[in-house]
């Protein structure tokens, strides 16, 4: 199978976007991911998938922690920055949930200890066990078939 149509069959899953954080050294770094899920309530647990190429692998490694960023439907240009599709310098400030840096105005936050590694593939899984999260009230960015998109404002999901 060409790798083509396994990223285009896998475009076909819409998902939120969210950055990673994490401090390294004393210096903040993040990227741009839609590898994130849920994965236990008890104990709470999240997993992340970070590609063997990125930065970001050696400093989660190295904090030993990261910070799920869930960003909002105006958050575009934070993820595109992030992603590496934007190369001019920008500034961003930065919060902190009890000493996990966090994307200001992300609708959710959620600060993790790495509590296992699994190699896979050409990626990293990281599980997090969660230590703290942060919600605001807010619309989700959503990434679907390689584009950036939104929920209509006032639609809800008919079952």
């Amino acid at each position: 199978m060409e790798d083509r149509l396994f990223r285009n069959a896998m475009g076909k899953f819409a998902t939120g976007v969210t950055v990673i954080t994490t401090n390294s050294n004393g210096n903040i770094h993040g990227m741009t991911a839609n590898a994130f899920m849920s994965v236990s309530l008890a104990p709470k647990l999240v997993v992340i998938s970070v590609g063997e190429k990125a930065s970001m692998l050696e400093h989660i490694q190295q904090s030993g922690t990261f910070t799920v960023n869930i960003l909002s439907a105006q958050q575009q240009e934070l993820s595109m920055l992030f992603a590496g599709q934007i190369k001019d310098k920008r500034h961003v400030k930065f919060g902190d949930l009890q000493g996990a840096p966090t994307i200001e105005g992300a609708i959710a936050q959620v600060s993790c200890e790495v509590a296992s590694m699994y190699i896979e593939g050409d990626h990293t899984l990281f599980i997090g066990r969660v230590k703290n999260v942060h919600i605001e009230d807010g619309e989700p960015l959503l990434f679907f078939n390689g584009q950036y998109g939104a929920l209509a404002v006032g639609t809800t999901l008919q079952i």
